[in-house]
């Protein structure tokens, strides 16, 4: 059956008062249950706004169990006077079906109705509360600022000292060995050492890599074109107060590095770091003083340089004080794009530059990768300069663009982005800008993998395809409610606008704790309001047994605002469960221990997932056009009737507190629903095989637009 995602919210009937006084004395000193999911960050007054009531049946919790109340309703409490304020229908979801990606049956509690500023939680009236969470205009502003600041806690070749810093997470000047970094190919020879101090740590261990900060970089700026009221100038950084958004000051860190890796040719050597895995691991960072080495220069890592810098000097350039920065970029964008060039032309591409001379990660491309980066890098050129040998190697490659193939995923969201922002420019080929706009609509109108707009088939709502849920997976989750703003903001299909920002909305929830584990997949966010999240991460810096190690069994554990890894059901270590042998979505184990145990896999935090993230909550911050505004829908039912399909007793109320009249399909008036007041029970005068449905009501009708 489906469900609908409308308010069922009123003032506290006196049935439910009367509920209310089971509760314990001291409801304030609860321990939020785990299975009752709630944004623990919070909501925009007229966002839209479902908690979900979980029972598990298959995972590592099944042995655990919750049922909501026999009543059909949950209060809504008010957390700094404990008293009920509402109380909100609980809807089974499915029949009560187990949702297999997650393992679990479940209900949901929609209490959009509550619109008014506070700080609130749901309780079930027998004891089970959940998370507090605030109603509140703005209530991500403080996230966002946490999860600007892991940059910062990332910084290579910088102090992190207060009053910057908290004390907690304070170090010394790391890395000053960077001032000479070696060449891997030749590391004596000092003629070739190089100055490449600068940049941010790539994921949990110290290394740098440019192919891997093009998402990184590309998200955030399209974080701040797409909503730049997101971003303030207070995140507490060293370059705050000077007028500038804090979170293009901390793009500008990474690009200063980036503009270090380029040789005077226009190539650029693709990463830098440690050559041996015993190199380099100590805790802080500063304690650090192993060499560190680049690896040679790559047609791949070049068309990344060229894509990130031309995209960058377009939003530079426009912001008074940042032109001439913004036109060196441009520079050494064109320069870079020019270099490689003829390896395109030419099928010249290299794919096999990193031979693991310098450790960790692979940080090569594939030929359809880098095609990929240079169709964006000439969407970016052309913006920026509007010359015509972009715009025609552009159009003479767009069409290979792999979201021309019809797969507008989350695995290429910078190519997605820039694709979608041609048909935007003035000159744009009338041509390509329609193929672009209608392979976008056709992906997003058929919706072959249901991952656009609303879904009943979502117990949490921000449901991804089961075959997302691998290592890093909190990217493509982030990518998913991005994508759904992408086709909201680009019009397709109008009438579905609200869905798309909803969908995206529920994302945002999934990382605050609408999802299986209960848990904000932000590390260690408890003195911002995630009252149950992520505890430890894998990080060199906040290694298992230092300091750092755990937010609670450790003096300080990791800072604030980290995304972690995510649910990983390829998980590789199957003796350990979780994560292994779980359903999907519950395929996590907050732990961060080393080889063999492998946590890096699940709990390694990277300056992708943390862009990724930040783009989708950026539209939801200071409650700009993207937030879902619950908008009035004279389909929406203005009576209920539960339960529903029933053959027995059936309960009739007014979830909008509008008197009515109950008729059948003769006009016989049967009962009155009144206004105010408990709800009216009725046995259906009906053989016993009548069902009842939201959506066809065999014996009962309204005679006006308001109906069950």
């Amino acid at each position: 059956m489906l469900h609908s995602r409308l308010p069922r919210g009123g003032l506290m009937t006196g049935l439910l008062i009367v509920a209310s006084c089971f509760l314990p004395a001291d409801s304030d000193a609860q321990s939020p249950n785990p299975f009752i999911h709630v944004d623990q960050f919070g909501y925009i007054p007229k966002a839209l706004k479902v908690a979900v009531v979980s029972n598990p049946q298959v995972g590592f919790n099944n042995n655990l169990s919750y049922t909501p109340p026999g009543f059909p309703e949950m209060l809504l409490q008010d957390a700094m006077t404990g008293q009920p304020v509402y109380s909100f229908w609980i809807d089974s979801w499915q029949n009560g079906y187990v949702h297999a990606p997650s393992g679990d049956q479940g209900w949901w509690v929609d209490f959009s109705d509550q619109d008014q500023p506070g700080e609130f939680y749901l309780d079930d009236g027998q004891g089970n509360r959940s998370a507090e969470f605030r109603i509140s205009t703005d209530p991500y502003q403080e996230v966002m600022q946490a999860a600007g600041r892991a940059f910062y806690y990332n910084r290579c070749g910088f102090e992190k000292k207060p009053p910057y810093a908290d004390p907690r997470w304070s170090d010394n000047l790391d890395f000053q060995q960077e001032a000479q970094c070696r060449s891997i190919s030749d590391p004596m020879n000092q003629s070739l050492w190089k100055d490449l101090r600068g940049g941010w740590y790539d994921a949990g261990d110290y290394n740098k890599y440019v192919t891997f900060a093009h998402r990184a970089v590309h998200d955030l700026l399209w974080a701040w074109e797409e909503n730049p009221q997101a971003f303030s100038d207070e995140w507490n950084i060293p370059e705050s107060n000077n007028s500038f958004p804090d979170l293009l000051d901390e793009l500008k860190w990474e690009l200063d590095w980036l503009l270090k890796m380029i040789e005077p040719d226009g190539s650029v050597h693709i990463k830098m770091g440690s050559a041996n895995y015993s190199e380099n691991v100590l805790s802080p960072p500063s304690l650090n003083q192993d060499p560190r080495y680049y690896g040679p220069v790559c047609t791949s890592s070049t068309i990344a340089m060229a894509s990130m810098l031309a995209h960058a000097a377009v939003v530079y350039r426009q912001i008074e004080g940042w032109e001439g920065y913004g036109s060196l970029l441009g520079i050494k964008a064109q320069a870079c794009f020019n270099q490689v060039l003829p390896a395109f032309n030419g099928n010249n591409l290299e794919t096999d530059c990193d031979n693991g001379s310098i450790v960790a990660g692979d940080a090569d491309w594939n030929e359809t990768t880098q095609w990929n980066a240079a169709i964006t890098a000439a969407v970016h050129l052309y913006d920026l300069t509007g010359e015509i040998a972009y715009h025609d190697f552009f159009l003479d490659h767009y069409a290979d663009a792999e979201p021309l193939g019809g797969f507008w995923g989350p695995y290429y969201m910078e190519l997605n982005g820039a694709l979608l922002h041609y048909t935007t420019l003035p000159d744009a080929d009338a041509t390509a800008s329609n193929a672009i706009l209608g392979s976008f609509s056709a992906a997003v109108s058929n919706n072959w993998n249901d991952f656009y707009g609303y879904t009943d088939a979502e117990l949490y709502q921000a449901g991804m395809p089961d075959w997302s849920y691998h290592w890093g997976s909190n990217l493509p989750m982030a990518s998913y409610g991005t994508l759904n703003l992408l086709a909201a903001h680009y019009a397709v299909n109008p009438s579905s606008t609200a869905q798309y920002n909803q969908r995206a909305g529920d994302h945002v929830h999934y990382f605050h704790g609408v999802n299986p584990l209960g848990m904000v997949m932000l590390s260690n966010m408890v003195e911002i309001g995630g009252d149950f999240g992520v505890n430890q991460i894998y990080h060199t810096w906040f290694a298992d047994g230092t300091d750092w190690d755990h937010s609670l069994d450790s003096p300080y554990g990791p800072p604030p605002g980290y995304v972690t890894g995510g649910p990983n059901k390829d998980f590789s270590v199957t003796t350990i469960s979780p994560p292994s042998g779980q359903p999907p979505m519950k395929s996590y184990l907050d732990f961060n221990t080393g080889w063999p145990e492998s946590s890096w896999e699940i709990t390694e935090p990277a300056i992708y997932s943390q862009a990724g993230y930040i783009r989708l909550l950026a539209r939801f911050v200071t409650g700009d056009d993207g937030v879902p505004i619950r908008q009035p829908d004279h389909d929406n039912p203005a009576y209920r009737a539960s339960p529903n399909p029933a053959s027995t007793t059936v309960s009739f109320s007014s979830p909008t507190r509008h008197p009515g009249v109950l008729l059948d399909v003769l006009g016989q008036q049967h009962l009155t629903i009144p206004e105010r007041g408990p709800p009216i029970l009725m046995y259906p005068m009906c053989p016993p095989e009548c069902t009842w449905s939201i959506f066809r009501m065999p014996i009962w009708s309204f005679p006006s637009t308001d109906k069950v």
